[in-house]
């Protein structure tokens, strides 16, 4: 009689302890099917150039022209040079920068042009990162390209941020035995990041107790931040590939930034100051007032992104891209300026430019905030997506021009806006 009593109990413990594990497993899928159905996950990047109305064909002639016009063209950013090296500049500014070089690499992985990408990280490694010292495996963040002389020694903590994700794409698509090893050489810049404990004044690129991007990782730099080096999409490719040890690090970094990019956007205009603190409120640099300026207009492009990619924050990032395209659509969808404070008002302090102080309608912005169009039913009759079809990479009016800054977010997002700027997975895995 016990041992039967004991058998119904048995058999009634273990249906219920079933029927937790069924319960739990369920519970960790539905959880996981609230993102996956990220592009990430799917392979499918939605193209809406496509569903705007334009052909195929059409789109590919415009993303062809436009990587054209800066890496082959008569105005282009991109110059080989000594027998299998280049370098992209910021023309403008007469230099090579760790951010251009990195987004140059970017561009290169995502059009399957390993020619390019092996030039540009040749030049990277031999004239822009340290091989020795406290600073080793970083970036100077300025190049003289004429002398190869550094104008800064220091790095701005972007270029390390587009550095390794493109040297994992790269691995990713063309493995590590064809000349670089892609994978080994991003180790080395993530490795480098760890080892780096303040000595010589010298830091994690990642704030480590913030776990958010520092804007340069180095004396005070490193305890503030820049809200357009916030790439949570970036974040969460590193937890997938880096394979350093650190991936729960790196995944709690992307849900940072998305809870950082909450505090900083304003809550009316979606609009945020080009620097931070790390709570979200401005950070006075000595070097100007703040307001939304150049840097600030990759913010909508990297929301867009992590939004298509990985889906994990949808309900604020599509009210952001409500109130961020609502607020430029008041201001003329054909005329909204390229500097503002976050409240939507005009800066007293104009940032200059290419030797010009002056507020315009700039392709860069144009392009990034077309590139928010991708944030579902923002822009459901594509307004901002036909004015950059529309747009075109000349100088303005006055003579202004500017192939790099501008013409890399009018590339980016030409690249976003027809779903040729994905995460780069393992041909196993996809």
């Amino acid at each position: 009689m016990n041992l039967r009593l004991n058998t119904i109990k048995y058999k009634a413990v273990y249906k219920l302890y079933l029927l937790f594990l069924l319960l739990s497993i369920s519970s960790v899928l539905f959880a996981q099917s609230n993102y996956e159905k990220g592009a990430y996950y799917t392979g499918e990047y939605p193209n809406l150039l496509l569903e705007a109305g334009y052909s195929q064909a059409e789109i590919d002639a415009k993303l062809n022209k436009a990587y054209t016009d800066l890496f082959e063209g008569p105005n282009r950013i991109y110059f080989e040079v000594e027998d299998s090296l280049a370098y992209v500049s910021d023309l403008k500014n007469n230099d090579a920068r760790s951010e251009g070089m990195s987004y140059g690499m970017m561009v290169a992985v995502q059009f399957d042009k390993q020619e390019v990408f092996d030039k540009l990280w040749r030049w990277s490694k031999k004239y822009m990162q340290h091989q020795s010292g406290p600073r080793e495996a970083y970036f100077a963040w300025s190049i003289n390209p004429k002398t190869n002389a550094k104008n800064s020694v220091g790095s701005a903590s972007d270029g390390e941020l587009y550095f390794v994700t493109s040297l994992l794409f790269a691995s990713n698509r063309w493995g590590n035995d064809t000349g670089i090893d892609y994978y080994a050489e991003a180790r080395r810049i993530l490795d480098a990041m760890w080892a780096k404990d303040g000595t010589g004044g010298i830091h994690h690129v990642i704030n480590v107790e913030h776990k958010q991007i520092s804007f340069v990782p180095e004396g005070d730099g490193y305890n503030w931040t820049d809200p357009s080096y916030h790439l949570p999409a970036f974040m969460e490719v590193w937890a997938d590939y880096a394979n350093d040890g650190h991936e729960q690090f790196y995944r709690d970094c992307a849900d940072t930034s998305r809870a950082f990019l909450h505090r900083t956007c304003h809550p009316v205009t979606g609009l945020n100051y080009d620097y931070a603190n790390f709570d979200g409120s401005k950070h006075d640099a000595r070097w100007m007032p703040q307001a939304f300026r150049y840097d600030s207009w990759r913010v909508p492009m990297n929301i867009a992104m992590d939004y298509v990619w990985f889906g994990k924050d949808k309900a604020w990032q599509e009210d952001y891209a409500r109130r961020f395209q609502g607020f430029l659509r008041k201001e003329g969808i054909k005329t909204f300026n390229d500097q503002f404070n976050p409240d939507g008002t005009e800066p007293e302090w104009i940032l200059a430019a290419g030797g010009y102080r002056k507020l315009r309608h700039s392709l860069g912005l144009v392009a990034t905030s077309a590139a928010a169009s991708l944030i579902d039913d923002v822009d459901p009759d594509y307004d901002f997506v036909r004015e950059l079809w529309n747009a075109k990479l000349e100088p303005y009016e006055d003579g202004y021009f500017d192939p790099y800054f501008d013409g890399l977010m009018y590339l980016f997002s030409l690249m976003h806006l027809s779903g040729n700027y994905q995460a780069i997975l393992p041909a196993t895995t996809k």
